[in-house]
């Protein structure tokens, strides 16, 4: 099994790069993690995605995190790639299922009204760079796109796909980011625009058909000549996490729920919400934490 990896390409009069992706596997790997149901499944899987090609458009060192808020049952959906191909996925709310799947798998009413905030981490800076938008669809597609227009004046389209059988297992997932330059020909954007709306190509359906990702960008670009860049970054799920972040969590219990696990002399088992790495952590481990709090609390 080779790994998975981003494609790169660049029209030949560069004035359109474009991104393709099969991610199939580290959105299989963050279901098996966190054990999501079909449309928390597809929130973070194409937040993922979607993270991931617009990594692959920046520098070496540099990490791009997605963090959609809404008033809706998901709450929230978190995913950060790095340009080296590391990701990672997350939404507080895994197991949501919602009343009836009428909608199908419609992210809109799960995510509801909010804004999509995106950090960019560059090495040596200290504070990354922010920009948030209002949601315009809730489907993450449609919303990367709005905040590129918006935060960076790059016209895009974005095209992101999960698809899960039966059981709400994922069975393909992966994405297309085509990038306009400012300055471009108006014919070239109106060509992409046409090439969509005519074509309506399908990610998900065409990764099952087992389509390259040259392949996945190719009815986008129809009549419009592009190469490849070379990228070699293979794609790994990656979780950044330590004991002392995870061990953090604790301090949310409360001082009661310390107290009862230190009268129980056991110690807590805590598991990394994000990948699923567990940590052992000690009955004098939790008397500090509660102590912490304790003092925290008289002030």
């Amino acid at each position: 099994m080779s790994k998975e990896r981003v494609h790169r390409f660049v029209s030949k009069d560069l004035t359109v790069r474009i991104a393709a992706v099969n991610a199939t596997e580290v959105v299989k790997h963050m279901q098996d993690l966190q054990h999501t149901y079909p449309l928390a499944t597809v929130a973070v899987g194409r937040s993922m995605v979607g993270a991931i090609l617009m990594a692959s458009q920046l520098k070496d060192g540099q990490m791009v995190g997605l963090l959609f808020r809404g008033n809706g049952a998901l709450q929230s959906v978190y995913a950060e790639a790095s340009y080296d191909g590391h990701v990672r996925g997350y939404t507080p709310n895994p197991q949501y299922q919602p009343p009836t799947y009428d909608n199908g798998l419609s992210l809109k009413e799960a995510i509801g009204n909010g804004t999509l905030s995106v950090a960019r981490h560059q090495p040596f800076q200290k504070q990354p760079f922010h920009g948030t938008v209002e949601l315009v669809s809730g489907e993450i597609g449609q919303d990367i796109a709005h905040y590129l227009h918006q935060s960076h004046q790059i016209r895009s389209l974005v095209s992101l796909g999960v698809y899960l059988d039966t059981f709400g297992k994922v069975q393909a997932a992966g994405g297309v980011l085509i990038e306009v330059m400012p300055g471009v020909e108006e014919s070239v954007v109106e060509k992409i625009q046409q090439n969509y709306e005519e074509k309506k190509p399908n990610i998900s359906k065409m990764l099952m058909e087992g389509a390259s990702p040259e392949q996945l960008v190719a009815p986008f670009m129809d009549g419009i000549p592009f190469e490849e860049l070379e990228h070699d970054k293979s794609l790994e799920y990656f979780c950044p996490c330590t004991k002392d972040r995870v061990v953090r969590a604790l301090e949310t219990l409360g001082e009661e729920e310390l107290q009862d696990m230190i009268n129980k002399n056991e110690e807590a088992d805590v598991t990394c919400q994000i990948c699923g790495k567990p940590y052992k952590v000690s009955v004098p481990e939790i008397q500090d934490i509660k102590n912490r709090i304790h003092k925290e609390s008289m002030h």
